[in-house]
């Protein structure tokens, strides 16, 4: 368990017996393939190519050596823009082997996003994907050309599968392994390697900027907590882009040995499953939307998932029917991780062997070599365990800053505290719950209503397969519930008078939406987090409330 310096307070320190890893992302992935060269790393489903460890090395190093041929240095940025694909892991790893931070840009991405990571990052190199689905890249990358290459940026596009890829493989010819090795090992653990873009609610992203030591040893402690060895087969549906593809995905198993495998580019629940059962995959990833798509497969039965032990359920909280369903199916040691970008990621992680309550109660409890603390929001003090306040985590996985920000860097960073805007709860054993976001926390009449706790109680409701709760302006009360709704196939729509009944006796009047609507789906982040502030808008003009805000 953690040592904790005053039981009484909500603060709590990791385990310190594993050591932290003090090495290069490079120098790591060289030690993993030199142990395990002919076992298997990775795993393009999709596009049916497979990579032993000292294949993967191979290529790794051959984009490297296509990198420095391109005249990229140490320090320089180059911008990744593409769905998940084996190209995407060989760019990650070469560019850390010669220490070009890689600026990992969102999918969801569209010209007026992609002009401004581009300029504020200073990226002189982007790799991109032609195109997926609707999203035509390449033609966006024409759009915003100009205006960056009038200002020294974006001297080279590289389109993956096009002549440009093919084109920076064949520098590779013009380095030698030598050159490489060079470079490579004049790198300092410390340095920034990766700037990833905080999908900002209002004005634009801020990117925070981790280092090797952040995001080797997130990854590698994540993958410690799920138990991994070079046995493990990690299916990693979420995207690259974010730190739970690159990271809890790609390093974690990197550090261990394990498989990476990609189910597919975009997320596509029977293509995860398929891949799940023909790859034998042992540790199955996803936010909890992800999971519900994919166990609610009118072909779900088909598919044969006995290899599953493990997994990460992060971006939202699990659902207690949920998590039955993945105990149920013989998934017992899914791990709930909480954290953030700027922590590179994780911060705390249930352990395998939690009780069901935690795992569906709690994000879990410290990470290894880290502090957490729930702390008052105006005061800064710390808390009493039991009282909710804002999560604040210290140690490696606390990001260097905002890329060329120092002002926002300050209002999150102080005395190396990362201040999360969390709202959690600390109980006696070191286990937090997250209640939800302190701008998310609705105030009804003076009363605190904290929206997961009545989430989780629509859950229970048979005919309701997803809900989501937000505040919304009242010209009594100052704000008022509405939740949005997804019905079960078939399912009678619910409505406010119907939902009311349901909770009469079993919530705080206080706490019982006074509005419901029912969707098709809830408004996403491309890492399936649902954007709260998008349905408080859509809801507000639908209902014709803005006059009583």
């Amino acid at each position: 368990m953690p040592s904790d310096r005053q039981p009484t307070l909500a603060q709590s320190s990791g385990e310190t017996d594993v050591s932290l890893i003090e090495q290069t992302i490079g120098d790591n992935l060289d030690a993993t393939a030199a142990r395990w060269p002919d076992r298997e790393a990775l795993v393009d489903v999709a596009a049916g190519r497979r990579w032993t460890w000292s294949e993967l090395v191979r290529d790794v190093d051959q984009v490297a050596r296509g990198l420095v041929a391109a005249g990229l240095v140490t320090g320089d940025r180059v911008g990744i823009w593409a769905p998940n694909c084996a190209e995407w892991t060989l760019v990650q790893y070469a560019t850390a082997k010669v220490g070009v931070v890689l600026v990992n840009l969102n999918p969801a991405y569209r010209t007026h996003e992609l002009r401004y990571v581009l300029d504020q990052a200073g990226i002189r190199m982007l790799v991109a994907a032609p195109s997926f689905k609707t999203s035509d890249y390449a033609a966006m990358i024409e759009e915003v050309r100009a205006d960056l290459q009038a200002k020294g940026l974006l001297e080279q596009v590289v389109l993956i599968g096009r002549d440009s890829w093919d084109a920076l493989l064949a520098g590779a010819s013009e380095v030698t392994a030598e050159q490489l090795a060079d470079i490579q090992s004049g790198l300092d653990h410390h340095d920034a390697i990766n700037v990833q873009y905080t999908s900002g609610t209002t004005g634009f992203p801020k990117g925070a900027t981790l280092s090797h030591r952040n995001i080797l040893n997130n990854g590698f402690f994540v993958g410690e907590l799920c138990g991994y060895t070079e046995q493990d087969r990690v299916c990693i549906p979420v995207p690259f882009y974010h730190c739970f593809g690159m990271v809890m995905g790609n390093l974690a198993c990197t550090t261990h040995g394990a498989t990476m495998v990609i189910p597919a580019p975009g997320f596509d629940p029977a293509a995860t499953l398929q891949a799940t059962q023909d790859e034998r995959v042992t540790s199955l990833y996803g936010v909890p939307t992800m999971f519900i798509a994919e166990w609610a497969l009118p072909t779900f039965a088909d598919y044969d998932l006995s290899s599953v032990r493990t997994g990460i359920m992060a971006g939202s909280p699990c659902p207690a029917e949920l998590m039955k369903k993945l105990l149920a199916t013989g998934i017992t040691e899914m791990t709930i991780c909480y954290g953030m970008t700027e922590t590179s990621p994780v911060s705390t992680q249930t352990r395998t062997d939690d009780s069901f309550d935690r795992m569906v109660g709690t994000v879990g409890r410290v990470g290894p070599h880290l502090e957490i603390k729930v702390v008052d929001p105006v005061t800064g003090e710390t808390l009493p365990r039991g009282e909710p306040g804002e999560f604040c985590t210290k140690g490696y996985s606390v990001m260097l800053g905002y890329w060329e920000q120092p002002d926002k860097t300050a209002e999150v960073l102080v005395d190396d505290w990362m201040h999360t805007g969390d709202i959690a709860v600390m109980d006696d054993d070191g286990y937090v719950q997250i209640t939800g976001r302190i701008k998310d926390m609705v105030i009804r009449g003076g009363e605190n209503v904290y929206p997961r706790e009545i989430e989780e109680f629509l859950y229970t409701h048979p005919d309701i397969l997803d809900a989501q709760v937000i505040g919304v302006p009242d010209e009594r009360y100052g704000e008022e519930l509405c939740a949005w709704v997804r019905m079960r196939e078939g399912a009678t729509p619910l409505t406010a008078e119907s939902v009311r009944e349901f909770a009469a006796g079993k919530l705080a009047h206080y706490k019982i939406p006074r509005y419901v609507q029912i969707v098709e789906d809830f408004p996403m982040t491309v890492t399936g987090k649902v954007r709260k502030v998008e349905m408080r808008e859509k809801t507000v003009a639908d209902l014709g409330l803005a006059a009583q805000g």
